[in-house]
């Protein structure tokens, strides 16, 4: 909720140099990242010593700095997460955008009065995700970048800060879903190691050849900048922590001048970086074929012309605030400059002026060399001198005068605006306890009733547009576990679905994402923790559980040992079979390309490998997914998961082969397949 006139200009800084950039280009706040725990591991970060410099320099400016402690972490990590979230606190950081639970739990615990935002990578996209984050003390709701500007509005009411991205790189997945990066080289974006591989050719058509179905154009909505100011946002947020100062320049600079009504440069804005061109689809509901791109030849060439513009047009300091001053010079007394910026106020004496033999100071003369602020953060203000006639005083001690009130107000706005926030250590876990061994269940997850046909299970799971072919086909609700869409931009309806599935006698569901926590609790079902919800560590998982989940399926990133690592007082479980989703698409690449009519539901990368894509569009939800080329597969690897539950995901498999599948887990034996077939990240893990 923006209960100011004006949102907040948030600027990218991966570096020093990026950090000068935005504050000369007119930032109203930065965000950061630190040598560990950020989404950005590949960006040169911020060491300590970096941190506490970047904090003055901020807050000189007037502006906020908020750091990214924003990546899954795991239960070895988590004493080092917690001394970097102290660091934060006394270093006076102004805010957290996080991922991971865990630093919700240790902020809450220990420095209560550092504020909180959920970054994008928590997935929350509609009214009861940011309710859900609203309640559990979140400041601010960085909302995902698929949704349009009805939809952004109204979230925006809802009575707690909202974010939204407004140019930079879009991905081809919805943030906190990804994990092709992962699978394919164990570089996690999670981890904030992504690489970047949905830049790569793919196309529906074969193996590729300069073509580029997942790579998305960048984003900017800076021709909408009147509208963005009404939309009720807190803050209007760049892209672009990997990327070089000259881009943080543009970028931060033009959407400046547009949101004060100014002229901007959108050929500059495009030559800093762009991949043939912008698009503003998700934003204006126009999700089609125009909004992919690739970064092109001319891409490249455009920003290296640009950058000499750039340099020149952004080298000085930005005025940021109005100075008055008013100057006292008498005689027999020492000179008197009393300056304020609005909020400060300093009196600073000078020399004793001395009676004039030709020229003598006058008032006019006097007030011009004041006003002389080039180079400073300041433009004047109301500006007066009062000067006994008759007295000299030389130009260099009112240019001293003048420095001096720069400084000491310079000085005196850092020392208020960096509040170091007290850290008292805690025990974190001092509620968890380890539960005793229980025998493996197979929870059986399907997309088509008729995959249950051939088989006796515990639980089932299955799309919440499935129900009433579960009823019909004669299965026993109370063993069903409904999973709505992992992304939903109509959630009302999602809403009506799950009340009419209640209605008929089901009452397990999966929460898929962190907004389903808080709707399905409210319906009144049972909740389980879906592989969505990028559970890593012992902490997050106690959050959920204190959100009174009963059951936690945990990211399927983790080694075993990790998986066996986590304390939970509730069953823990882990994918142990199917096509991982290594995705979730808001706007269809296949359709983009060919159309629908000649779908072939594959994606083909540049080696030749064949990647499904399960399209859930057709059904009435709003996205599709991205499978994994190779089957997770490992009856015979059974004996090293410490979990209670394994859910076996069944895509494309005919009834007995869900069947025979089911018998190889059963006896934990491994039997040869025409698939290709993985082992996932279980022994590989992530960086």
């Amino acid at each position: 909720m923006n209960t100011n006139t004006k949102p907040e200009l948030l600027a990218p800084c991966g570096s020093m140099e990026s950090l000068t950039a935005a504050l000369k280009a007119g930032c109203d706040a930065v965000y950061i990242g630190g040598q560990a725990f950020s989404a950005r591991q590949n960006a040169e970060n911020f060491s300590h010593d970096d941190i506490i410099e970047a904090v003055r320099l901020c807050h000189r400016h007037g502006v906020k700095i908020y750091q990214a402690i924003n990546i899954a972490v795991f239960d070895s990590e988590l004493p080092k997460l917690a001394d970097e979230i102290r660091f934060a606190c006394e270093a006076g950081i102004d805010g957290l955008i996080v991922q991971d639970r865990a630093v919700e739990k240790i902020v809450r615990d220990s420095c209560p009065e550092m504020p909180v935002h959920a970054s994008t990578q928590m997935t929350l996209h509609f009214e009861d995700s940011v309710l859900w984050a609203k309640e559990h003390g979140f400041k601010r709701v960085v909302l995902s970048r698929e949704l349009d500007r009805e939809t952004i509005a109204k979230l925006s009411k809802l009575g707690v800060e909202t974010e939204i991205f407004v140019h930079g790189a879009l991905c081809m997945s919805v943030s906190g879903q990804r994990y092709l990066s992962a699978m394919i080289g164990s570089r996690s974006a999670n981890r904030g190691l992504c690489a970047g591989a949905c830049r790569l050719p793919f196309s529906s058509m074969g193996k590729p050849r300069d073509r580029y179905a997942l790579s998305l154009k960048d984003l900017t909505l800076i021709k909408n900048a009147d509208e963005l100011q009404n939309l009720g946002v807190s803050s209007l947020k760049i892209e672009g922590r990997m990327k070089r100062p000259e881009y943080v320049s543009a970028a931060t600079g033009e959407f400046r001048a547009a949101l004060q009504g100014e002229d901007y440069d959108y050929d500059l804005l495009r030559s800093a970086f762009s991949r043939s061109g912008f698009t503003d689809g998700y934003y204006s509901g126009k999700r089609d074929s125009t909004m992919f791109g690739a970064r092109s030849y001319e891409d490249v060439s455009d920003m290296t012309s640009s950058l000499t513009k750039i340099h020149e047009k952004y080298k000085s300091e930005l005025p940021r605030f109005e100075l008055s001053m008013s100057l006292s010079v008498r005689r027999d007394e020492p000179s008197t400059l009393t300056a304020t910026d609005g909020t400060e106020t300093v009196t600073l004496s000078g020399a004793t002026p001395q009676e004039a033999i030709n020229r003598p100071l006058t008032s006019e003369a006097a007030v011009s060399q004041l006003s002389k602020l080039g180079g400073t953060l300041y433009r004047p203000g109301n500006i007066t001198a009062e000067i006994e006639p008759g007295l000299m005083l030389p130009l260099s001690e009112l240019n001293s005068l003048r420095r001096q009130a720069v400084e000491a107000l310079d000085n005196l706005r850092q020392e208020r605006l960096t509040v170091e926030k007290p850290f008292a250590p805690a025990n974190y876990l001092s509620e968890a306890s380890v539960r005793p061994k229980t025998p493996l269940q197979l929870w059986v997850s399907v997309e088509k009733i008729s995959q249950l046909q051939e088989i006796a299970f515990e639980k089932a799971i299955i799309p919440l547009s499935l129900t009433s072919d579960y009823i019909n086909s004669g299965y026993d609700p109370k063993k069903a576990v409904l999973s709505p869409p992992r992304f939903t931009l109509h959630a009302e309806k999602v809403e009506e679905d799950l009340l009419k599935a209640k209605a008929l006698g089901f009452e397990t569901a999966m929460a898929t994402n962190s907004g389903y926590v808080r709707m399905l609790r409210r319906l009144g079902f049972t909740v389980i923790g879906g592989f969505g919800l990028n559970i890593t560590n012992s902490l997050s998982a106690h959050e959920y559980e204190s959100d009174g989940l009963s059951a936690l399926t945990l990211s399927f990133e983790l080694k075993t040992a990790q998986l066996s690592a986590i304390k939970t007082t509730v069953p823990k479980g882990a994918i142990l079979y199917g096509r991982l989703p290594l995705m979730v698409l808001a706007n269809c690449p296949i359709k983009a390309e060919t159309g629908c009519k000649s779908c072939p539901h594959t994606l083909t990368d540049r080696t030749g490998t064949t990647f499904p894509v399960a399209c859930h569009m057709k059904t009435g939800s709003d996205y599709n997914e991205f499978l994994n080329s190779k089957t997770l597969y490992l009856p015979d690897k059974l004996g090293y998961f410490d979990v209670d539950f394994g859910v076996m995901m069944f895509t494309e498999e005919g009834p007995e082969e869900v069947r025979a599948i089911l018998e190889d887990y059963q006896t934990q034996t491994a039997r040869k397949s025409g698939k290709e077939l993985t082992n996932g990240l279980y022994f590989r893990g992530v960086q």
